[in-house]
């Protein structure tokens, strides 16, 4: 119901902040949640494993991507259930942007992963843009 899925929202979010507090080592707040889709159910009695990848650091933001698994505690068949990208703001204790460093990209793999969440970031910040503009 709609109340698992707050529950599962706040875990994603949870997650994706540990990754990005583990590549920053400062605060962060959740600046955007994108493509949080839920594709199969979690029933009662299932595990619930998390996977959480930074696919992208900017200047003062980075995006992580956090996979959630439903796991069936008899069989052990784990199937993904969810996923969403998050965008956190990295800030020092006054709130203000701070820098962070960058991500060494060191497969095929993990540039393709930038380079698509560059186009996220893209679709983010325009959307961001457009909806300014009505206010």
């Amino acid at each position: 119901g709609v109340g698992r899925h707050r529950e599962i929202e706040n875990i994603i979010d949870i997650a994706g902040a540990i990754a990005c507090h583990r590549h920053t080592r400062c605060l962060l707040v959740t600046a955007a949640v994108d493509g949080l889709q839920f594709l199969h159910p979690i029933k009662v009695g299932d595990l619930i494993i998390l996977r959480a990848l930074v696919t992208a650091v900017w200047s003062t933001s980075l995006e992580v991507e956090v996979e959630v698994f439903s796991e069936e505690t008899l069989t052990g068949v784990r199937r993904l259930t969810s996923r969403a990208f998050l965008t956190f703001v990295a800030v020092d204790r006054d709130g203000h942007r701070r820098p962070i460093p960058g991500l060494i990209l060191e497969t095929p793999e993990e540039r393709q992963r930038a380079d698509e969440a560059n186009g996220r970031r893209a679709e983010r910040l325009k959307a961001r843009k457009d909806l300014e503009a009505r206010l």
